[in-house]
């Protein structure tokens, strides 16, 4: 008989999750205006609102954290984490930020002026905030089967070079100061990028005289998939599959929560001195000297620990067949969503879940709401409210893809976890034609409105 997976690590450490009752769950979520982001972590039994800095660090990881050098500039902990970047990226020059949406300020700031473009696959919910704050406008060029979750595409994260090439010829070089590519690509459902899409992607990018750059938070898992679904990769290390992908482009941010595998951090890398020196000055305006950047040294050493373990196979086996064990499991009670699988979350589709809710009843927060109410399990809205206004009309913006994902911690929860929010969703799903109505806002922020947004019931 083979023997079963297991998992590479074993548990050092726990920390208590309170059980509570739906009467108690319903006047929580009242109370919070039906926001999730409002609720107290207390009143979450599994919590998949995010796999941002929500992970358990490793062993090497605290040690490294005891031995941090706080030296506010010129740190032993910078030079740590630096080594380490240029070993993994390849890319020469760093900036450390304290978290992704912070070098994505920063390089922003150096780099996008009012009216430009900034073609991408399907931009993360900051990176288009931040380019809409600068009067800038994102174009999502995301290949269409991304936006049909039956479809079996092995890398729908992919951008549509036709979709790309349009943007090209439609504007000035002038006026696009880069292409952002997203590895995984969250708002399309976690999903991969090719090492062929790249290289295309960077190989028109050339053509046009544009920069690539790389929104990277996921770039570990991204290399998994891609040693596991595209030939000629398979016997390559993750390590070198990353360090081939990042070689087609010009730079990178990442949110370090992610893929580095710390609690708090970020960073910027580049080949360009030129804006390497225009980062550095909004670099010390908004995060800190350039050798610390908004991180502790602490967690300076932690994330160099954190790169590299998150760039070894069997952690990224784990981590990614754990998202699958419940992906699995929801397909096989019938429940939609995104396939094939991401890498870090899943992702219900809510215009199949709950289609009798009207889309501008707002659909997946409906269904994102009552998976909390049923279960005591915090997801997060993909969909219109994450969408936001269109910037001109004040409109809302009504997305191909309507979402609820299910951020799943790195090596936090176990797979009994993930049964139990399988049932919940089974339970709700088995009862989903009964969901009639959904809810209107009575209340949101200008931009960037679903981390602070207020509900009413309808």
């Amino acid at each position: 008989m083979e023997l079963p997976y297991a998992e590479p690590y074993k548990i050092k450490m726990v920390e208590s999750i309170k059980r509570s009752t739906k009467e108690q769950r319903l006047k929580w979520i009242k109370k919070a205006k039906y926001n999730l982001f409002n609720l107290d972590s207390e009143h979450v039994f599994i919590d998949l609102l995010t796999d941002s800095g929500t992970g358990a660090m490793s062993d090497k990881q605290w040690a490294e954290m005891m031995i941090g050098d706080e030296s506010y500039a010129g740190s032993s902990s910078y030079k740590k984490l630096k080594k380490v970047v240029k070993n993994i990226t390849g890319f020469k020059y760093f900036l450390p930020t304290h978290q992704g949406r912070a070098a994505e300020n920063v390089l922003f700031s150096a780099m996008i002026k009012e009216g430009d473009i900034v073609p991408g696959n399907s931009h993360f919910d900051t990176t288009k905030g931040h380019i809409e704050f600068r009067k800038a406008t994102a174009v999502d060029c995301t290949i269409d089967e991304a936006f049909d979750t039956s479809i079996l595409h092995p890398f729908k994260g992919n951008i549509d070079l036709k979709k790309l090439e349009d943007v090209f010829q439609k504007y000035p070089k002038e006026q696009i100061p880069f292409v952002i590519l997203t590895i995984t690509c969250n708002s399309a459902g976690g999903q991969p990028v090719s090492v062929k899409n790249v290289k295309e992607v960077s190989n028109l990018c050339k053509q046009y005289g544009v920069p690539l750059y790389f929104d990277a938070a996921r770039f570990a898992e991204n290399a998994y998939f891609i040693k596991k679904r595209e030939k000629g990769y398979e016997n390559k290390t993750i390590k070198e599959i990353v360090k081939e992908v990042f070689s087609y482009g010009d730079g990178m941010t990442i949110s370090a929560k992610k893929d580095g595998l710390v609690n708090m951090g970020g960073f910027i890398a580049l080949n360009n001195k030129g804006i390497f020196k225009k980062a550095t000055v909004f670099n010390i305006m908004f995060e800190g000297f350039i050798t610390y950047g908004g991180m502790n040294g602490r967690d300076m050493g932690a994330l160099a620990v954190g790169l590299n373990e998150s760039t070894e196979f069997n952690y990224l086996e784990s981590r990614v067949e754990q998202i699958a064990y419940l992906g699995k499991k929801l397909v096989e009670y019938g429940v939609p969503v995104q396939q094939p699988f991401g890498g870090h979350a899943i992702f219900l589709d809510a215009n199949k879940f709950v289609p009798t809710i009207p889309r501008e009843e707002y659909r997946a927060q409906a269904l994102a709401i009552e998976l909390y109410i049923v279960g005591g399990i915090r997801g997060v809205e993909i969909g219109t409210v994450l969408a936001d206004r269109d910037p001109i009309t004040r409109e809302n913006r009504y997305p191909e893809l309507e979402l609820v994902r299910l951020a799943v911690p790195r090596r936090t929860y176990t797979n009994n976890h993930m049964d139990f929010i399988a049932v919940a969703l089974k339970n709700i799903y088995d009862t989903r034609n009964e969901a009639k109505s959904g809810y209107k806002i009575i209340d949101e922020a200008p931009i960037m409105r679903h981390f602070t947004v207020q509900f009413e019931k309808i």
